[in-house]
């Protein structure tokens, strides 16, 4: 599903631009605070609902104006499907897809699917749970269409759940709630095992080609521990414990994706600039997943290509964009540094204060 045109109104400080880009590689050139990194930021709207640098819009409005607005055509097939998104000041949101309404932002993510890269992606590894749980459900997402549905059951459960632990006395208070969300853990954590297990072959495929002498091994977590007692034993016995917390420690919402070299966590013995390959690794086997078995293209959208990395691992992450036949958005300050790792297939642009011209 490649992006074809885009045209952006007042985000930040991009006043104005229209663009057609290439269905392969796009690079976008210019200094730092050009500019060139709010077209990835517009590019990323459209594909989550939301900014991947602020989550005030605020900041993300062009200085002394009212909202900004992004409309998209993307090719899906032989059909072109328009995009219009609008944000404003106000906290508004006008969505439309095909001309008609919409009222869910994540619909998007059905349109665009988009894998984001940044100098600062090594905190998937480093990061909280969190993290690398939004990475994998990305993958699942796609993969299992009964999943999105069941994930925002188990988020109201939740949320009404830590509400009435305030306020309740006993266990049984809960027990209507925890019935329905023991059920739907399970059904979620299945569907993310299954999705991880048929991951690990492209990752370890792809981690072997940019980390060769490194053995990593990855293993899910659910969320609790399985071989230990159920999930419903574990909202039984840390009834009291969840009470005086506030909220509920074990179930879904803490699950992770352990990677470990040696027992141990890759975050406490790689370098940040190996930390930086794997995050390359991880999500690039993520994109071709989603091409080899869903039957959709992946964006990939790469801010600062050549940060922390040498000639060499250069040319391997650009050989294996290339192999992944998906559509490329890459930043970099000077274009003389990566032009003749991508040949001649791409589209430049090159970003100075807000305006953009193409080569």
């Amino acid at each position: 599903m490649p992006l074809v045109k885009l045209i952006i109104y007042q985000l930040r400080n991009i006043s104005e631009a229209t663009l057609t880009f290439n269905p392969k590689i796009n690079m976008i050139v210019g200094a730092n605070g050009s500019g060139k990194t709010s077209i990835l930021e517009a590019i990323y709207f459209l594909g989550l609902g939301r900014s991947f640098r602020s989550h005030l819009t605020s900041r993300v409005i062009s200085y002394d104006h009212k909202a900004f607005t992004l409309y998209a055509e993307i090719h899906n097939g032989n059909l072109t499907i328009p995009i219009g998104l609008q944000k404003s000041q106000n906290g508004e949101t006008q969505l439309k897809i095909n001309g008609a309404h919409a009222t869910k932002l994540a619909i998007l993510t059905q349109y665009l699917p988009v894998q984001l890269i940044t100098p600062e992606s090594y905190t998937l590894l480093t990061g909280s749970p969190k993290n690398r749980r939004a990475f994998l459900d990305w993958g699942v997402f796609y993969h299992d269409q009964l999943f999105y549905n069941n994930w925002a059951r188990i988020k109201r459960l939740l949320k009404q759940r830590n509400a009435a632990l305030k306020q309740c006395k006993t266990y049984n208070e809960l027990q209507v709630w925890d019935n329905e969300l023991c059920l739907l853990s399970d059904e979620i954590s299945a569907q993310r095992q299954a999705y991880f297990d048929r991951l690990i072959p492209l990752i370890n495929t792809t981690v072997a080609d940019f980390l060769p002498d490194v053995s990593i091994t990855s293993h899910f977590f659910c969320g609790w521990d399985k071989k230990n007692k159920s999930l419903q034993e574990y909202l039984t016995d840390n009834f009291y414990r969840d009470k005086q917390l506030g909220y509920t420690s074990s179930g879904p919402q803490k699950a992770d994706v352990r990677f470990k070299i040696n027992g141990i966590p890759v975050s406490d013995v790689l370098s940040r600039g190996h930390l930086k390959l794997f995050v390359y690794a991880l999500r690039l086997a993520q994109g071709l997943f989603l091409n080899s078995f869903n039957n959709k293209q992946c964006v990939f959208l790469i801010d600062d290509f050549s940060s922390e990395l040498d000639q060499s691992k250069q040319q391997l992450l650009a050989k294996h964009i290339l192999n992944s036949d998906a559509q490329v958005f890459i930043t970099v300050i000077e274009k003389n540094s990566i032009e003749t790792l991508f040949g001649q297939e791409r589209t430049v642009f090159h970003v100075e204060h807000g305006k953009i011209t193409v080569e």
